[in-house]
């Protein structure tokens, strides 16, 4: 049995902690500034899952687990310090469930002798009548060491662990970069179906693929242009996380998910005039 804590309880924790509740035999808690309340996720196949592990929403007193899961965004870790601190121990990895590629760097500052195992997170969630609706399958990616992870989510999630981590992370960055546009329309991925703002998509995804080259990943203009078709032929009506949180009035993740690109864009001397323009606009709109 495994000692997993969840840190965040929203749409990722809160999936997350569903499908370890169901794949049982974990001593599963969740760490939250608040008590949640009644958590409910709408699995894929329709059917809810109920949140039945206990809430801790004070760090003082706990001790390390064997796995904690990473799951506030990004521009929230130092917030999370507290309960990274009483939580991790030589014996603890986390896995970082968050957006972005710098995960390491983020993280072990504040994880003490704990091992950081930065993830991939391909799972589509969106609130949903006072819960929340997954409206696919489960998936991670984790570099090489990483199968832990699948041994702790056994059927209930895709867990790959990559040999080439570094382009796995790259194009879901390319993903997220893209989806800002969502937020600084205010319009769901219907606008990616407007023949300027797919332009403009594209240009920003292949500005991330000559950045993710540059860092040593693979990542094609065409894989990028790929990805970006992806996003436009989801469900009219689908969101994004960036784009929730904008609805809701709360500061956005525009660092981690957009403004990194020109960040490490320029240690490259690459220009990213898109990605720099709608990373712009989202740290106004998060202002």
């Amino acid at each position: 049995m495994a000692r997993v804590a969840v840190v965040g309880v929203g749409a990722i924790g809160a999936t997350v902690a569903a499908a370890l509740q169901r794949a049982g035999g974990h001593e599963l808690m969740l760490c939250a500034r608040r008590d949640p309340g009644r958590v409910v996720v709408e699995r894929p196949d329709g059917e809810d899952v109920t949140l039945d592990a206990p809430v801790a929403v004070d760090p003082a007193g706990l001790t390390p687990v064997d796995w904690v899961l990473l799951a506030v965004k990004a521009h929230q870790t130092a917030g999370a310090g507290a309960w990274l601190g009483a939580l991790c121990g030589a014996q603890t990895t986390v896995a970082v469930l968050q957006n972005g590629i710098d995960h390491v760097e983020r993280v072990a500052p504040l994880a003490g002798a704990a091992t950081v195992l930065p993830t991939v997170n391909w799972c589509p969630v969106e609130p949903a009548d006072g819960g929340y609706r997954q409206r696919g399958p489960l998936r991670l990616m984790a570099p090489a060491g990483g199968e832990g992870l699948r041994d702790l989510f056994g059927a209930e999630a895709t867990v790959e662990v990559r040999a080439d981590f570094a382009s796995a992370a790259w194009k879901k960055l390319c993903a997220n970069a893209v989806a800002g546009i969502l937020a600084v329309t205010g319009r769901r991925t219907e606008v990616l179906l407007e023949p300027d703002v797919r332009a403009l998509a594209d240009a920003m995804a292949v500005e991330c693929a000559a950045v993710a080259r540059a860092e040593g990943a693979t990542l094609s203009d065409e894989r990028a242009r790929e990805i970006v078709a992806g996003l436009a032929a989801m469900p009219p009506d689908s969101s994004t996380s960036i784009l929730v949180d904008r609805e809701a009035g709360r500061p956005l993740e525009w660092e981690a998910r957009n403004a990194a690109v020109g960040r490490i864009a320029r240690r490259h001397g690459i220009a990213t005039p898109a990605c720099d323009a709608v990373a712009a606009l989202l740290h106004a709109v998060s202002a």
